[in-house]
């Protein structure tokens, strides 16, 4: 999957802040997707939007620190003057060996890192940090996830592989396909993502393909759209349409026209 799926508006993106991506190191990498810095200096305020992949993200730096559940709607990042943010994106399925509670639990949430790391949170503290380059960042919020000491889970990688499937298999269009891929019945799939994933099957489903009809539209390729629809499972194009607007934001004609207008100003 390509870096910028998620990524609402990646071009708008580029031009006012750097992001950075480095794959989590080998003994967190059961459970840790991947880390990442992101660093701004801006005249101007600048909103970015965000469609969220089904994982946790645990955040420290200077905008919004903590712990984030799965959000249900689109996020926006207010970002301000100059600043910085150092992140572990989890793998869906894996936050669950750090945090021993039903993931749906968090799901819309907010939680201070003191909640995860207890006084180890001190460490990420914004003053801490400030000055540190991307390795002296990545290397501090790794040693705080080391601490907790994660052990693996059979039922943690099912999760993962689970939402590995919906993602990547565009026939998956209702949980009881993915329940049948998976050898479970719908019910005991969806205790298993209320348990580790934090969000149904289905919205996880719904999730991954309006992202996909977000990634045709933002390359600049016209979209047929009851082409679309049919391939991503949807039973016509209004409901596509219905969906998109309802996780965007935006009709799809609407986020075409955005995507326009920021490859002609942003080039």
């Amino acid at each position: 999957m390509q870096p910028s799926y998620g990524i609402l508006n990646p071009r708008a993106g580029e031009a006012h802040f750097t992001l950075e991506r480095y794959p989590a190191p080998e003994d967190l990498a059961p459970w840790v997707d991947r880390t990442s810095v992101i660093r701004w200096a801006l005249a101007e305020p600048f909103q970015q939007e965000t469609l969220p992949h089904p994982c946790i993200n645990v955040v420290a730096g200077t905008h919004r620190p903590g712990v984030h559940g799965v959000p249900r709607r689109r996020f926006v990042a207010h970002l301000v003057g100059r600043g910085f943010v150092v992140g572990a994106k989890f793998r869906p399925g894996g936050f669950r060996a750090f945090h021993d509670r039903d993931i749906a639990e968090l799901t819309g949430r907010e939680l201070p890192l003191a909640a995860l790391f207890g006084a180890e949170a001190a460490a990420l503290e914004p003053d801490r940090l400030a000055g540190l380059d991307d390795a002296a960042l990545v290397a501090a919020i790794v040693h705080a996830l080391r601490t907790r000491r994660p052990k693996r889970d059979d039922q943690a990688e099912l999760a993962t592989r689970a939402v590995e499937l919906a993602r990547g298999d565009q026939r998956i269009a209702r949980t009881a396909a993915l329940a049948d891929r998976l050898a479970m019945s719908p019910r005991s799939l969806e205790r298993l993502f209320r348990r580790y994933v934090g969000v149904s099957p289905k919205w996880v489903i719904r999730r991954y393909r309006v992202q996909e009809a977000c990634e045709r539209v933002k390359t600049g390729h016209p979209a047929d759209w009851a082409a679309l629809a049919a391939e991503l499972g949807y039973f016509d194009q209004s409901h596509l349409i219905r969906d998109f607007k309802a996780q965007v934001g935006r009709t799809p004609a609407e986020y075409s026209a955005w995507c326009a207008y920021t490859r002609a100003t942003c080039a």
